[in-house]
């Protein structure tokens, strides 16, 4: 827990000069059920707040990454943060999403921030966030990575589907050339990724891709027509982006009672993968109140992926 906050959850994760950094969705104290019409809570407010561990497993609070109120931003939620390179290098991507305040007539957008390593902690280059994507569109669940060409992907989720744009670098991506988004969206559907199984409610990408020799580990969410949310694989051309294969079956579903019940009963969404070997950890959101860990072996998912192809 960190103080001010109440339930902490869906949180990206990078390891960082030894430890894991978790960059949590934290919602500040005081907030509580609404009885009436409208939204699920009253007085609901997000952070991102970063903890600190050696060992995945036990936590400490670091400080506040981003703040509601700023970037004209109601609430910050769920962050992935992703190591991206392209001509210029590797850099350290915050994307999350931007939540404006309500009664504006605005949709959620896909915000994204540079971030910088001084001091022992994460600093939000504060002249690099952006809103990434189509405006006016509600956009959300976005990560970014690299293809082997130097080219960068965005994976995002313009419901019901998850959508992938290739870009030539990260600047591309920050300050597409005008028209960009108009074009992209009078052809929606060329740039459907995946879709949801048969019956399901929706899709939406979970951990930044991760890397192994036979393509791009994608973990991605979905929401089944009972509403439950699942943990699901695919995997992805590291060249393209493209899908490869994906297992049909969800690898991760609510089990644990705090995976079961919460503010948001029956949640599991992966948002963290950390690769170490052919063990992978992640990180995920559970009932919308808890952020819990699991581990996956990278040679057994991609024996199944291959099974599929």
């Amino acid at each position: 827990m960190a103080p001010g906050y109440g339930a902490m959850f869906n949180a990206g994760v990078v390891h960082h000069e030894g430890e894991f950094h978790l960059f949590t969705r934290a919602a500040r104290s005081g907030y509580r059920r609404n009885t009436g019409p409208g939204d699920r809570f009253v007085d609901y407010v997000s952070d991102v707040v970063v903890l600190t561990s050696r060992d995945g497993l036990t936590y400490r609070f670091g400080y506040v990454l981003a703040s509601a109120g700023t970037d004209g931003a109601h609430c910050f939620e769920d962050p992935r943060v992703q190591r991206v390179t392209d001509h210029s290098g590797e850099q350290i991507i915050m994307t999350y999403t931007w939540l404006p305040r309500p009664g504006s007539g605005l949709p959620w957008r896909v915000g994204a921030h540079r971030l910088s390593w001084g001091g022992g902690r994460f600093w939000l280059e504060e002249k690099s966030g952006r809103l990434l994507g189509p405006e006016g569109v509600a956009d959300k669940d976005a990560v970014v990575f690299s293809l082997t060409d130097g080219r960068v992907a965005l994976v995002h989720r313009i419901h019901p589907n998850m959508q992938l744009a290739v870009f030539d670098d990260l600047d591309q991506l920050w300050d597409p050339r005008p028209g960009y988004w108009d074009d992209y969206m009078a052809d929606l559907p060329s740039h459907t990724l995946i879709a949801p199984s048969p019956g399901a409610l929706g899709v939406g990408a979970g951990a930044p891709p991760v890397e192994t020799e036979a393509g791009l580990l994608m973990f991605f969410h979905e929401q089944r027509a009972d509403g439950v949310y699942t943990m699901n694989v695919a995997l992805l051309d590291p060249a393209t982006g493209e899908v490869l294969s994906r297992l049909p079956a969800a690898v991760l579903e609510p089990e644990l009672d705090w995976e079961r019940h919460g503010d948001v009963d029956e949640v599991v969404f992966v948002q963290g993968a950390h690769r170490d070997g052919d063990n992978i950890y992640l990180t995920y959101g559970a009932a919308d109140r808890y952020v819990g860990a699991a581990t996956a072996s990278v040679s057994d998912l991609l024996d199944a992926l291959a099974a599929c192809a």
